[in-house]
């Protein structure tokens, strides 16, 4: 088990390297650029069968206990070590990202993306997964960092090179805001080392801050707090997500949605809520404040977007409806009760297949159609996806109510359950303030409920006009999106599935390492 979450890890980082070598020439099939996209398919296939293996192998009687941990010494002088390890809070976060990474190598194979040699594209996407499946096994603060500046690069790249329209000062957005939120936050990962004398997480969370003054868990909490509300994003520090999203290609918009916004989230649950608890204490109604701000204007921003006129973008649209579930994560998190948090990691695997597919379905409805203008899709061109492409039109409404929390479906536990949390908050925190806060994200599913029907009336019900038929849903598209739609599902009806997981290791974690 050790040696295979190393190899999980490092697979995609050693694939990445073998992508920019000349293909053999037994392998190039009828070109180089088909070889190397089949790498990639190869590649994030491997690491997927050995994430499902790693699971599979997981002892699910214990999973607040880190399993497959390597620990070896990597820089002495600063107690530095390369530190390995998951539980039941990043199984299912490694297991979302292999599958994510290998969809989207599918679905470049079968459609490459429009731009440079894919030798390039193959060898960021690897390094991308490398950095996200990194960033959710390493158990050392200096490695969780370098981890999480690894894909910004990849990321950055991605969309300058393959994105849409306004690609070059979307990606130069998504660099700047992601870097100076990450300069910040190194200098609380720093922080919090030298004035504990170590940089092993599990250390830091078993000792629960008693090693840490209230004012250095305070500064800590605000200065990495921020870097890693920049990932979330969480309002107001949002506003390079839209723009990143509009001009990414499918496949960055689903990596960047499905997995790399986890990583913020991640890291408050990770290391904020156990390593500094009276920081958290002091900042979380500040937190859920922010988190209910970005609720409700992430979903009035959508109504603006769906309105007739408005000439709105449907994947800006999906883009502007992740500030808002994200912050239902958030809320969840600032409640720090074990049911809130619990929602919190349920609502981020949730978001991850549920938008993962909506930005798929965004592509190919792109690509049928050649815009993403929702007056466009409504209008003459586009009328009645029902009767001009049925399936597509069957599931994208599938993915719209998905999104909207439909009971039966994984986006409704996430967020009820953040609700909750909020109910009942942890000692110590106002439960009047957090009631306010529920109220506020419970009116925001409303909205959320708006939003979505209203993108299902214009696209899929639109008045039927004479047309020609677009094609439906293709093989590879079938198996690229019957895997998210599937798991939202089994995720829906089977919820103990995920929360038997999360749940000891997150109880664990806020009990300060005891079980």
């Amino acid at each position: 088990m050790q040696f295979l979450l190393a190899l999980v890890i490092a697979g995609p980082l050693v694939g990445a390297a073998a992508a920019l070598l000349p293909a053999p020439p037994g392998l190039k099939g009828s070109s180089p650029d088909q070889a190397v996209l089949r790498h990639g398919v190869t590649v994030t296939g491997a690491v997927l069968l050995g994430a499902l293996v790693l699971a599979a192998g997981f002892d699910h009687d214990h999973p607040s206990k880190m399993q497959a941990t390597t620990d070896i010494g990597w820089i002495p002088a600063l107690d530095v070590r390369i530190h390995l390890g998951i539980d039941g809070i990043s199984l299912p976060l490694l297991v979302l990202t292999a599958l994510l990474a290998f969809l989207c190598a599918l679905h470049s194979y079968f459609k490459p993306p429009e731009g440079p040699s894919p030798k390039a594209f193959v060898a960021l996407l690897l390094l991308l997964e490398t950095g996200t499946l990194a960033t959710f096994a390493v158990l050392d603060l200096i490695l969780f960092f370098l981890a999480f500046e690894t894909v910004l690069v990849p990321m950055y790249f991605l969309i300058a090179r393959w994105g849409g329209a306004g690609r070059q000062a979307a990606a130069w957005k998504f660099i700047l805001y992601t870097l100076l939120g990450s300069v910040v936050m190194l200098l609380g990962l720093l922080l919090i080392g030298l004035k504990s004398g170590t940089f092993d997480m599990v250390a830091l969370a078993t000792d629960n801050g008693r090693g840490l003054t209230s004012s250095v868990q305070v500064i800590a909490v605000l200065a990495i707090g921020i870097g890693l509300a920049v990932k979330t994003p969480m309002w107001p520090l949002h506003s390079w997500l839209p723009d990143a999203h509009t001009a990414a290609p499918t496949v960055g918009s689903v990596l960047l949605a499905g997995v790399l916004l986890k990583m913020g989230t991640y890291g408050f649950v990770r290391i904020l809520l156990p390593v500094a608890p009276d920081g958290m204490h002091t900042f979380a109604p500040y937190l859920a404040a922010f988190a209910v701000v970005g609720i409700v204007y992430g979903s009035l921003a959508c109504l603006a977007l769906v309105r007739p006129g408005a000439k709105g973008d449907l994947k800006r649209l999906i883009a502007y409806s992740s500030v808002g579930h994200m912050g239902f994560v958030l809320l969840g998190i600032a409640s720090m009760t074990p049911t809130g948090v619990n929602g919190a990691l349920f609502a981020n695997i949730a978001h991850g297949l549920i938008t993962g597919l909506l930005f798929f379905l965004v592509g190919a409805i792109k690509d049928r159609y050649g815009t993403a203008d929702l007056d466009t899709l409504s209008g003459a061109t586009g009328a009645a996806l029902y009767g001009r492409a049925p399936r597509l039109g069957g599931l994208l409404a599938f993915a719209a109510v998905a999104s909207l929390g439909l009971p039966g479906l994984a986006g409704f536990w996430g967020e009820m359950l953040a609700l909750f949390g909020s109910f009942d908050p942890a000692d110590g925190l106002s439960r009047p303030a957090f009631l306010t806060f529920m109220s506020i994200a419970a009116f925001g599913t409303l909205l959320t409920a708006a939003y979505m029907l209203m993108v299902v009336r214009r696209v899929c019900m639109g008045e039927k006009r004479e047309a020609p038929a677009l094609a439906d849903i293709r093989t590879y598209e079938f198996a690229a999106w019957t895997p998210l739609a599937a798991l939202t599902v089994l995720a829906g009806l089977w919820p103990a599935v995920l929360l038997g997981l999360t749940d000891p290791a997150v109880q664990k974690l806020l009990a300060g390492g005891k079980s």
